[in-house]
């Protein structure tokens, strides 16, 4: 029997230790905080459920428009049970996993994992687990680092817990911040700073480049910020946060060129950095690359033989998805099924701002620069009959299709519910559907996915010889 040892619980760990032990390998998973890791138990999902109060606010804007009154000056959050039920949900998320994971055999230890090799280049590997009641050593024939990755810390601007915060440290505030400074415009930064511009908070974001969003779709992008001005939030662009300092009344965030951001709070979104330090990896002889991340091919696989690494520690797209997946494939791998490499553009991701941004396969820019040739068209959300009925007027489809054959490469969705409108896109990505297939889909009627529909449509209908 295969001896298998996953170095943390998050997703890429558990859902690697549930294959794993559907194939009737010895499974021992090792994480020091709680199964589903730092995303389930402080990133990924206590953000979403956060964003989800918001989301209930940022839907009474308009529902003057369809007939009911409301005063939003009377509405209140209760912040405290706001952050309850963010923890609470974190904490039954988590149990319901090691639950799953048990009942498949898995062996769970709450502790942390390092390698303790005698000399690299071994068959078999070893780790030392230390729990609070001392240390055990796992052989392994198979080692699956998984080990997350940990909020990013400016030497200038180190988290007090109290004016300056990370992610991880909003939900132990008993007030909402008066004013809130967003360091960082990029995803995180961006869904916080909408879900307090919806709560009401004064927000200021800070971005160092020339708008939010600057990895992702600029048509989606203004779409937001468009948003955050309407709603009172400001946007300071080429700004780059040089540090930030605690004064009687709140922050004070100092730019590099001499600005200075008066506000109550700091959130600081400048990334995360690869939990890779103190495991051992020297005992084995993994080298790590450039921002201490974990190298690995396109089925998991380290350097090291037997060694595989999946999830955030690898710097490949920080997503809970592709963290599953990279876990998943390394186990099929390790044990010797049939498994196709990982296929990063066929990835759909989700911004969970208000309106949400869904993107997959190809960009806009990657078509813009002439890197690769597309024939795309945009759909307003306006134009599309259910949108009218539910006062939506920001946001759009877009769809991209290889010039000749017609076969979909990506798409944008910005609209309420974009996380859910881009799997039919996804899904033409990932199997090579045409337009075609799109267009000679039912949808229902009316619906914002007819809009998906609609677009397959009006691709279709172009003359490749134009």
């Amino acid at each position: 029997m295969t001896r298998i040892v996953i170095m943390g619980g998050g997703p890429a760990g558990y859902e690697a230790a549930l294959v794993a032990a559907q194939h009737g390998a010895d499974v021992t998973i090792v994480e020091r905080d709680g199964l589903g890791g730092a995303c389930v138990l402080y990133d990924c999902v206590p953000s979403k459920t956060f964003i989800a109060s918001s989301g209930a606010l940022a839907k009474m804007h308009d529902l003057g428009e369809l007939g009911i009154n409301t005063d939003m000056a009377d509405t209140s959050i209760d912040l405290p049970t706001v952050h309850g039920r963010v923890k609470g949900l974190a904490l039954a998320q988590s149990a319901d996993i090691r639950a799953r994971v048990q009942r498949e055999g898995v062996r769970v230890i709450a502790g942390e994992a390092r390698f303790c090799d005698e000399e690299p280049g071994l068959a078999t590997h070893k780790v030392a687990v230390t729990t609070k009641d001392g240390t055990e050593k796992l052989p392994a024939d198979v080692v699956l680092i998984a080990t997350g990755a940990t909020p990013r810390v400016l030497p200038g601007a180190v988290p007090d817990g109290e004016r300056i915060l990370d992610w991880r440290q909003l939900y132990e505030l008993q007030e909402l911040p008066e004013h809130l400074a967003v360091i960082g415009s990029g995803v995180t930064g961006a869904e916080f700073a909408s879900a307090y511009t919806e709560m009401g908070v004064k927000v200021t974001v800070v971005s160092s480049r020339d708008r939010v969003l600057p990895h992702e779709d600029a048509d989606a992008a203004a779409v937001l910020e468009e948003v955050f001005s309407q709603r009172g939030t400001t946007v300071a662009k080429q700004a780059r946060a040089d540090r930030v300092e605690r004064t009687e009344k709140g922050v004070e965030i100092h730019l590099a060129d001499g600005r200075v951001i008066e506000a109550s709070h700091a959130l600081m979104t400048v990334g995360s950095v690869p939990n890779t330090q103190d495991i051992g990896l020297d005992k084995v002889g993994i080298e790590p690359g450039p921002g201490g991340f974990i190298t690995v091919d396109r089925v998991s696989r380290t350097s090291v033989p037997g060694i595989y690494a999946a999830g955030d520690c690898t710097g490949v797209l920080m997503l809970a998805s592709v963290a599953s997946m990279q876990g998943r494939i390394a186990m099929w791998h390790a044990l010797g099924e049939g498994v196709a490499p990982i296929k990063l553009k066929t990835v759909a991701a989700n911004v969970f701002t208000h309106p949400e941004i869904a993107t997959v396969g190809i960009s806009q820019q990657a078509i813009d620069s002439g890197e690769v040739p597309a024939r795309t068209i945009m759909l307003p959300l306006a134009t599309n009959a259910r949108a009218k009925m539910e006062g939506l007027r920001r946001g759009f489809v877009k769809l991209f299709c290889r010039p000749a054959t017609g076969v979909v490469v990506g798409g944008v969705v910005v609209a309420p519910t974009a996380s859910e409108l881009i799997l039919p896109i996804a899904l033409a990505v990932q199997n090579q559907l045409t337009v075609d297939h799109l267009a000679l889909t039912f949808s229902v009627y009316p619906s914002l996915s007819g809009s998906i529909t609609e677009a397959g449509r009006q691709l279709m209908r172009h003359d490749d010889l134009d």
